[in-house]
C-alpha cells in the first residue's frame, strides 16, 4: 500500500473513531418519540402531544423525514445503532470536504483532523446530522462548479434543489444551504462587476464578461429553484420563516448553552479557535489574493460560530477548502525558501507491506473504540450516569397525581420515559418560545410567584436537579414531600390534604 493511501485511510478511520461515542443526548429522545408516533400512526405530527403547557398547539418541526428512520434504527439496533449512524454521518461529511482540499495528503489529513476536532462539540444523534452532511455536499457541488470547467459540473448544480427538498423536511438548519448559495452568488456577482468595470476601459473583444454573466445567471436560477424547493414540505412556504422565528427567541440566546457564544476556557471548544487562527495565518503566509467567496466562507461562518457554539460545526466544514488552498501555497513557498526536498511519490515495496500491517493495527484500534458503544447494557449504564433514569422510574411506579414540572435538561428524555406525564418543557424551544421558557425560569429560580405558576398549571410532581433553587424551596414548602433523590435528580410530590 502506498504511504499516501495509508494516510487517507488513517485519516478517515480517525474521524470515524472520534465520532464513535455515546451520541444519544437528551434531545435525541423527543425526536425518537416523535418518530415513533409518526411511524405508528402513519401521519406527520403537526401538533404538540408531549407537553401540558403547549398541548394541542401547532408544532411543525421540519424533521419528520429523519425522525422516523431514527426510530426505526433505535427499534432495530438500540442506542448502539444510533451511535454507529452518527459516526458514519460525520465521516461521510468529511469525505465530501476532503475532495475539495488541495495539497499533499499529509496537509489534508492534518486539516481534516483539526476540522473534526473543532466540529466534535456538536456531534449527537439528532436530525442536525443531516444538516452537517448536506452542508458538506453543498460545498462539494458549489466548489466543484467554481473551480472546474465542464458542463458536467454545471449540471450537478441542479442537484441542489433536489437536496433542498430532502433538507427542508429533515432539519431546520436547511437555511444553511441558502447561506452557502448567497456566498457563491456574491462571489460570482463580484467577478461579474469587476469584469464589466474593467471592460469599460478595455476593447470589448478582450473583456466581454460573457462567461461571468452566464455563470451568474445559472447560479441565480438554481438558487431560485432551490428556494421554491424548500417550500415542498407539509407546511409549504411558511417553512421559510422557521429559522427566523427560532433565532428571535430571546431566552434561547440568554439561557440555552448551545445557542450562546463559545466559552474558550472549555478545552473542547478551543480547536475552533485554533482552526480560525490557522486560517488567518495561512492567508497571510501564502501571499495569495483572498477571493471574496473564500473570505465570506471564513468570515461568515466564523461569525456564526462566535455567535453560537452550535454553529462551530458548520464553520469546521466551510473553512477547510480555503484553508487548504492557502496552506498548500504557504508550504510551497516555505519549501522553496528552505530548499526542502519534495515528498516521495512512490513507496518502496518493503514499506508497502509495513503500511498494510499498520493499517490493520489502526483498523483494530478503531474497532476497539467502536465496540464499547454498541451494546445495549453499556448504553444503559451511560444513560444512568447522565439522565434521571431512576427518578423517572420512581415517578412511573408511584404515579403521584397532578402535572409534571421538570428540568429543561432532562425534558427530552422524560418525553420518552414518562408517557403518562406530559412535560412542562423540553428541548423544542421553537414550540415553547419566550413565554413558557421565562415562566419555567421563574419557577426554577423559585422567584416570587412560583407558587402561583404551580397552582395555575396544576403541578403535582416536580423532577429537577437537586442543586436548583426550586428544589431547596420545595424542601421547606408545606404541602410538598420528597419522593426520590440521587445525584442526578430529586423528585417532590404534592401532599394531598
Amino acid at each position: 500500500m502506498q504511504t499516501r493511501k495509508l494516510v487517507i485511510w488513517i485519516t478517515f478511520l480517525a474521524v470515524f473513531a472520534m465520532a464513535a461515542k455515546y451520541a444519544v443526548d437528551t434531545d435525541t429522545w423527543w425526536h425518537l418519540r416523535a418518530g415513533e408516533w409518526m411511524a405508528q400512526n402513519g401521519q406527520i405530527l403537526q401538533v404538540d402531544i408531549f407537553s401540558h403547557t403547549r398541548y394541542g398547539e401547532p408544532w411543525r418541526y421540519p424533521g419528520w423525514l429523519v425522525e422516523i428512520p431514527m426510530y426505526w434504527m433505535y427499534a432495530l439496533a438500540g442506542p448502539g445503532g444510533l451511535n454507529l449512524w452518527t459516526a458514519a454521518m460525520v465521516t461521510l461529511a468529511f469525505a465530501f470536504v476532503w475532495r475539495l482540499q488541495v495539497g499533499n495528503p499529509y496537509l489534508r489529513a492534518f486539516i481534516t483532523i483539526l476540522g473534526a476536532a473543532a466540529s466534535g462539540v456538536y456531534w449527537a444523534a439528532r436530525p442536525y446530522l443531516v444538516t452537517f452532511v448536506l452542508t458538506a455536499v453543498y460545498l462539494w457541488l458549489l466548489e466543484s462548479w467554481r473551480w472546474r470547467e465542464g458542463e458536467k459540473y454545471t449540471r450537478r448544480l441542479w442537484l441542489l434543489p433536489v437536496l433542498m427538498v430532502l433538507w427542508a423536511n429533515s432539519h431546520g438548519g436547511f437555511f444553511t444551504g441558502f447561506l452557502l448559495l448567497a456566498v457563491y452568488l456574491a462571489g460570482e456577482a463580484w467577478g461579474w462587476l469587476s469584469t464589466n468595470f474593467i471592460a469599460r476601459r478595455q476593447p470589448p473583444a478582450t473583456f466581454p464578461g460573457v462567461e461571468h454573466t452566464r455563470r451568474l445567471r445559472t447560479l441565480g436560477l438554481v438558487s431560485l429553484v432551490t428556494l421554491l424547493a424548500a417550500c415542498l414540505s407539509p407546511v409549504g412556504p411558511r417553512l421559510l420563516l422557521y429559522p427566523f422565528q427560532t433565532v428571535e427567541i430571546a431566552a434561547l440566546q440568554a439561557y440555552i448553552q448551545e445557542w450562546q457564544p463559545p466559552n474558550f476556557h472549555d478545552l473542547s471548544l478551543q480547536p475552533f479557535l485554533w482552526l480560525f487562527l490557522l486560517s488567518l495565518g495561512a492567508i497571510g503566509a501564502s501571499r495569495r489574493r483572498l477571493a471574496l467567496t473564500d473570505f465570506l466562507l471564513l468570515a461568515g461562518f466564523g461569525y456564526l460560530g462566535f455567535l453560537a457554539a452550535r454553529n462551530i460545526a458548520l464553520f469546521a466544514l466551510a473553512a477547510l477548502p480555503p484553508l487548504s488552498r492557502h496552506s498548500a501555497v504557504a508550504l510551497q513557498l516555505a519549501g522553496c525558501t528552505l530548499r526542502l526536498k519534495p515528498l516521495e511519490t512512490e513507496t518502496p515495496p518493503r514499506l508497502r507491506r509495513l503500511n498494510l500491517v499498520l493499517l490493520g493495527v489502526v483498523f483494530l484500534a478503531v474497532l476497539a473504540r467502536l465496540l464499547p458503544v454498541l451494546p445495549e447494557e453499556a448504553n444503559a449504564a451511560h444513560f444512568r450516569q447522565q439522565l434521571p433514569v431512576a427518578a423517572a422510574r420512581e415517578v412511573a411506579q408511584a404515579a403521584p397525581p397532578g402535572r409534571l414540572f421538570n428540568s429543561y435538561n432532562c425534558g427530552g428524555y422524560l418525553v420518552w420515559a414518562l408517557r403518562d406525564y406530559p412535560v412542562f418543557i423540553d428541548g423544542r424551544t421553537d414550540l415553547y418560545n419566550d413565554e413558557i421558557i421565562n415562566e419555567w425560569l421563574r419557577a426554577m429560580r423559585a422567584e416570587a410567584g412560583w407558587e402561583e405558576i404551580f397552582r395555575q398549571r396544576q403541578i403535582g410532581v416536580v423532577l429537577v436537579e437537586p442543586q436548583t433553587p426550586l428544589a431547596a424551596a420545595l424542601a421547606e414548602e408545606p404541602g410538598w414531600e420528597e419522593l426520590y433523590r440521587d445525584e442526578i435528580a430529586v423528585v417532590y410530590r404534592q401532599v394531598q390534604p
